[in-house]
């Protein structure tokens, strides 16, 4: 399974979640309702603001106690069969008791308490002959394998043979052999990660969003090449850009949007996820670029190197992957939180692991009030990166010079 989908393990320790926990779910959404309030603590200083916003992240040390980061690697370690400890709140406490909510509580503002999270254990391995979700062969990418990418994108596994076609009938395959077959290019196609090929009915918007990550550092992570989480420093502020731009020419937001195929017929095996927009990857491309056996060059990506108890926080635009543990001598564990400030839908509870909130976890249709367009709001927050961090609006004004003008949609 390539870093981007979750492994059989996780999936199917969230099924037992939904199926077992609804009353518990239950009892907290009425709780998170009723307390709807900001914890007050720790903060981040100016520096790491200001690095915040240059960069796109920022990495909060010592955020979480050793008590919570032993009880979590505690709780991994003997989950029973059949169950999902990211549900734990051994688990969630990792944000919903650490300095990890004063933090995000100023800086971005008030979010629903974690109920679940995403287990992100790589196991130590050398490079892999099978196509990675880019259609390339796992041994011959640069950088650890990382597979830059933006969350809330439909994955449906990549064939791992080299496929022949016109570009149409190889979409259609590849569309078509998603969870639920053949039902033709629509809103209701599912991919393996249990994210929809478009979010909105009328297939103008075609990625989910959140309004920050929240990574949590279970392991030593201090030395390159043992499955860090690897970013694309400062490309928050080219997806933005790019964004606006593709709402200007037809109002249509993610893949199969301007500038923004879904697929790569020119890879490897002819049928690859385009994780990256050409407009956003050029930005990062240069000579000294590593490149794939074809000679296709891959942005250079930051690895993030953590100690237990370490947290990065991220904006959402902030292109990611996870990467090889190649020369780990233990799994690298990294609880992963999806975090959306409340007030993007204030009658809506968001769970802490999807990355598409505006539909269910598996893609389900929910029900908004009447005047409350879902996708624009999301068009919006993806075109305005910065409107969801209450506390951040003085730096971003200090930074660009002016207040911010809000980009319409």
């Amino acid at each position: 399974m390539t870093s981007h989908l979750l492994d059989a393990y996780v999936w199917e320790g969230l099924l037992t979640f939904r199926l077992t926990d609804k009353i518990s779910i239950l009892k907290t959404s009425i709780q998170v309702l009723m307390e709807h309030k900001k914890v007050k603590g720790r903060t981040l200083t100016r520096e790491e603001k200001l690095s915040l916003y240059r960069d796109g992240y920022v990495v909060v040390k010592k955020a979480v106690s050793d008590e919570l980061v032993d009880a979590a690697r505690y709780r991994i370690n003997n989950a029973e069969k059949g169950t999902y400890p990211g549900a734990h709140e051994d688990l969630t406490n990792l944000v919903n008791a650490s300095d990890v909510t004063p933090v995000l509580h100023e800086a971005m503002g008030y979010f629903d308490p974690p109920i679940a999270c995403q287990v992100g254990v790589l196991r130590p391995r050398k490079p892999g002959e099978y196509f990675n979700n880019v259609g390339y062969k796992d041994k011959g990418m640069p950088y650890f394998g990382a597979e830059s990418h933006m969350d809330g994108l439909c994955t449906i596994g990549v064939p791992q043979e080299v496929v022949e076609g016109t570009p149409e009938e190889i979409y259609y395959r590849y569309i078509s052999s998603g969870p639920k077959g053949d039902i033709g290019r629509s809103a209701d196609v599912m991919g393996h990660n249990s994210v929809p090929l478009f979010e909105d009915p009328a297939m103008t918007l075609g990625m989910g969003s959140f309004t920050t990550f929240a990574f949590v550092c279970l392991n030593d992570q201090t030395r390159e090449g043992c499955g860090q989480t690897a970013l694309l420093r400062g490309a928050h502020h080219e997806t933005e850009k790019f964004f606006r731009w593709q709402y200007e020419v037809n109002g249509h937001i993610g893949p199969e949007g301007p500038g923004w195929p879904r697929l790569d017929y020119d890879c490897e095996n002819h049928c690859g996820l385009v994780y990256l927009p050409q407009m956003v990857r050029d930005k990062f491309i240069d000579d000294t670029s590593d490149s794939s056996p074809d000679g296709m060059k891959w942005p250079r990506p930051t690895q993030i190197l953590m100690e237990p108890g370490d947290a990065c926080l991220t904006l959402f635009n902030m292109p990611h992957s996870a990467t090889r543990n190649e020369f780990g001598t233990e799994n690298r564990t990294n609880i992963i939180f999806r975090i959306r400030n409340k007030k993007r839908q204030p009658n809506h509870m968001v769970s802490g692991v999807s990355d598409h909130p505006d539909r269910g976890q598996r893609g389900e249709w929910l029900e908004y009030e009447e005047g409350n367009d879902p996708w624009l709001r999301s068009k919006f927050a993806l075109c305005n990166m910065w409107d969801e961090w209450e506390g951040m609006q003085d730096i971003v004004t200090e930074m660009e010079g002016q207040e911010r003008v809000p980009y319409e949609v």
